[in-house]
Order: C-alpha cells, then sequence, then structure tokens
C-alpha cells in the first residue's frame, strides 16, 4: 500500500466533512431583520437559491452576516462558511476573501495573495475538492458573488449562469 497518499486522502476526508457538517447545520442561518446590504443568488442548473443579509456598521466592519434559501449542500457549506468568516473583517478584507476564493476555486488554486496576510483560507479550502467537478463550482461560488453584489450594492439578482 502507497502510504504517500495517505495524508491527502485523510485531508481529503477531512473536507469533505466538514462540509457535510456546515451543509447539515449551516451557520447563520435565517434573516437579519436589521441588514443594511442585501443580495439574491440563483444557480439555475443545481436549483440553489440564496439571500444573503450583511449588517455594515462603523469603520466599514461586518457586524454580523446571515443567509437564508435552499440548495444543495455545496452552496448551503459554502455560504456558512462564508457568513462565518466575514463577521468581524471589515467589508475591503471581505472583498479580498470573494478574490481569494474565486481564484481558489476557478483561477490556479492559489488562493491567495502575499499582499493580503488577513486572508487565512483554511477552513475554505474545504471547497477547493470541487474544482474536480466543473458544475459544482457554480454551487460554491454562488455565496461569494452574491457577497460581491451586495457589497457594492447592486439590486439584480446573481445568477451563476
Amino acid at each position: 500500500m502507497d502510504r504517500s497518499a495517505q495524508p491527502n486522502d485523510e485531508l481529503r476526508d477531512l473536507y469533505r466533512e466538514l462540509i457535510l457538517d456546515h451543509a447539515r447545520s449551516p451557520r447563520h442561518f435565517g434573516k437579519l431583520a436589521d441588514s443594511s446590504h442585501e443580495a439574491e443568488g440563483i444557480n439555475p442548473l443545481c436549483g440553489d437559491k440564496l439571500k444573503l443579509y450583511f449588517r455594515v456598521g462603523d469603520g466599514d466592519i461586518i457586524e454580523d452576516a446571515k443567509f437564508e434559501g435552499s440548495g444543495c449542500a455545496i452552496s448551503v457549506a459554502s455560504a456558512s462558511l462564508l457568513t462565518d468568516t466575514v463577521i468581524g473583517l471589515t467589508t475591503s478584507q471581505a472583498m479580498d476573501y470573494f478574490t481569494a476564493v474565486n481564484n481558489l476555486l476557478t483561477g490556479d488554486g492559489s488562493g491567495t495573495a502575499a499582499d493580503r496576510p488577513h486572508v487565512n483560507l483554511s477552513k475554505l479550502r474545504a471547497l477547493q475538492g470541487v474544482r474536480e467537478f466543473p458544475s459544482r463550482v457554480k454551487c460554491a461560488t454562488l455565496a461569494w458573488h452574491g457577497m460581491n453584489s451586495a457589497m457594492r450594492n447592486q439590486k439584480i439578482p446573481v445568477s451563476t449562469e
């Protein structure tokens, strides 16, 4: 048996478990009554529908974030991870995460930039496995594109098509 593959398999299993945990028990699920920024996202291919809510306060700090809607496990887990990640960040830092996650899932896979030391993709790397399934990348990026739209105050629903 080739033991060199074992650490990668264990890491992949850990990431799968993290995705399943966030899909089964999403964090920050529900409507945020006093949101200052909102966005809707639709993935027609998979049937994912999300609404994201953010409350941005003084200093452009994201004080709270929630989401509601329905979707596949990857879409829900990604939205849960997003909300967990951005609370407490400035909107600029959150946008740096958008760029990093988008690159992680659709670019060269690195997802980070040396000039953004606040970007920590440790948990978010769990989403990287969807790169093996191109049609699922849209599920994983839907919430992130929704956040991008919300932070830019764009009112048109985001679609992954």
